[in-house]
Formats: C-alpha cells, sequence, structure tokens
C-alpha cells in the first residue's frame, strides 16, 4: 500500500491509499470515495476489496473526502499552511473538487480504465460529480450503500433546526453547534446547514416523487450495491435501489447487486463484495473499450 496525498484546486491535500500490485503495472483502477467518517477503521471492507481487485490485476484507490473523519490535519498547498478539515467544517460546495482530484490523479498516473466508486455519502458525491462533470475519463460508476439524507436527518428536532438556522442567520455560521448534529456530527452551523437546508447531497430517495434531477443527469452506467438489511430505506433497500436506478437515462444498462444479510457497512460480507465488484470489473474489461487513453489525455 501506498500513501497518497492529492491536491485538491482549492489547494487542500486529500489523503488516500493505493494499493497496487507492484509486480505490473495495472491498466485499470477503482477509486473508492469515502462516506461521512467512513474510514477504514469503521469501514474494514476497503482493505477486502484492495486486496481482492490486485488478486485480479486491478488497482484500488481509498480516496478520503473531506469527512472521512471528524478532524484531519493537512495542509494547504497555496499557502503551506496547515489545515484542519473533517465532517466538523465540510462544505458540500467542495464535492467536485474533491473528487476530480482523485480522478486526475489517475488519468496522471496513465490508468486507461478509471472506475468510480462511492460509499454511503462517497455514492451521493460520486452522482452529484457525474451529473454535473460527465467526466469521460471514467468508465463506470460503483454505488455502494447510496445515503438517504432524508432519513438521516429525520432525527433532527424542530428545536435543533432552528438553533441551526438562529446561527446562520446572525452570522455565527462558523460556530460550533451546542450539539451533535445526528447525535454523533460535532460539527459547525454552516455544515448543518447543507446536511438539512441544501440539495446539493440530497440526491437519492426512497420515495418516487422527490427530486431526482442529480440522477437523471448521470450519462455513465454502472452498479449498485446494498445490504439486505441496510437501516436507512425504511426497511426496503432493494426498493430503494431500484427506485434510483429507475431514474436513470442508463437504467437497462446498469447492474443491481443485492448482498443478503448484512447492513450499510457489509459486516462479515465484505469479501463477498469485493469479489462481486471484482466480477464487475472483469466483466466491464471484456465488453468496453477503454474509456480514457493516451489520446484523450
Amino acid at each position: 500500500m501506498q500513501e497518497l496525498h492529492v491536491p485538491t484546486q482549492r489547494g487542500v491535500l486529500l489523503d488516500g491509499v493505493l494499493f497496487s500490485d507492484t509486480r505490473e503495472k495495472a491498466d485499470a483502477v477503482v477509486i473508492a470515495i469515502t462516506g461521512i467518517h467512513g474510514n477504514f477503521h469503521s469501514n474494514p471492507f476497503y482493505y477486502a476489496i484492495g486486496q481482492t481487485l490486485n488478486s485480479g490485476g486491478v488497482d484500488f484507490i481509498y480516496a478520503q473526502t473531506n469527512d472521512a473523519f471528524g478532524r484531519i490535519p493537512t495542509r494547504d498547498v497555496k499557502t503551506g499552511k496547515v489545515k484542519i478539515i473533517g465532517s466538523w467544517n465540510e462544505n458540500f460546495d467542495d464535492t467536485d473538487d474533491d473528487v476530480s482530484a482523485y480522478v486526475n490523479y489517475a488519468a496522471r498516473e496513465g490508468y486507461r480504465r478509471i472506475m468510480l466508486a462511492g460509499h454511503s455519502l462517497g455514492a451521493n458525491k460520486v452522482i452529484h460529480y457525474l451529473s454535473q462533470t460527465h467526466d469521460a475519463r471514467v468508465e463506470h460508476f460503483i454505488l455502494l450503500s447510496p445515503a438517504n439524507i432524508s432519513w438521516l436527518t429525520s432525527q433532527v428536532t424542530e428545536e435543533e433546526k432552528a438553533c441551526v438556522r438562529h446561527m446562520v442567520e446572525h452570522g455565527d455560521g462558523q460556530k460550533m453547534l451546542p450539539f451533535p448534529l445526528l447525535g454523533w456530527i460535532d460539527c459547525v452551523a454552516d455544515t448543518a446547514w447543507q446536511w438539512l437546508f441544501t440539495d446539493t447531497l440530497n440526491n437519492v430517495h426512497v420515495e418516487t416523487d422527490k427530486d431526482f434531477s442529480q440522477v437523471a443527469n448521470v450519462t455513465h452506467s454502472g452498479a449498485f450495491l446494498i445490504g439486505t438489511y441496510d437501516n436507512f430505506t425504511y426497511g426496503d433497500p432493494v426498493g430503494f435501489l431500484r427506485n434510483i436506478n429507475d431514474h436513470m437515462p442508463t437504467a437497462k444498462q446498469n447492474t443491481l447487486l443485492i448482498i443478503q444479510n448484512t447492513g450499510h457497512t457489509y459486516r462479515q460480507k465484505e469479501q463477498e463484495v469485493a469479489d462481486a465488484i471484482l466480477q464487475l470489473v472483469r466483466q466491464w474489461r471484456k465488453a468496453y473499450p477503454p474509456a480514457f487513453s493516451a489520446s484523450t489525455a
């Protein structure tokens, strides 16, 4: 494994890890955008995915964005100063900058096949990125357990929402909330505002009549995965995925994979998930020419 420090356009360095079999240069890479607090410690399936893909001649990038931990010390390459990022002060408007940093890295390294994956909120970020950029360097997407933000924020009380509104409207958006958002996210009011009152990453839903404009604007094809015990879906994880896919222009081309008897982070089914992803990549390699080559760099 190799540590990565990938620069964004705004200057912040993002930490990642490259899984690569150094005996032979791989032509394909899967980039996995992490969700909130979705780090190696809370989501050990990343190890299984990386090692399994390497066994099949595919590289893997564990790609932390701003919220893989509560607080992450990093550096701003434009100022040279240490900066503390994390779920405590994440700005959802930085999503495309974060994701593109990893795609840019993979393109610079010469990978001809770039698969863009995301888990939980990372899947929502991939949807946002592809809907806005239609990045031709990305061959396919892999969305694991997209986050149903409406379900998550339904736990926030009206009193807590009023507190967030008051702080933001009175110029205190960069001050810490006096309570943890959702019961477990210590963050500033501006970050809480985005969770509660914007649709930047609130792009997938259980209900059929909600706003699927981002999903409908994704022109890539790919795959969805979810566990049958995923508790972010009001008890219907399979229907949740089908509803998302039904709103995509590539619905008939996409693959839906249901992982039995596991939840949002695939506990005890890590290897099954890893094997499924390797099988997907193998199928795509056979069926499609590379999306990215030196001539398109």
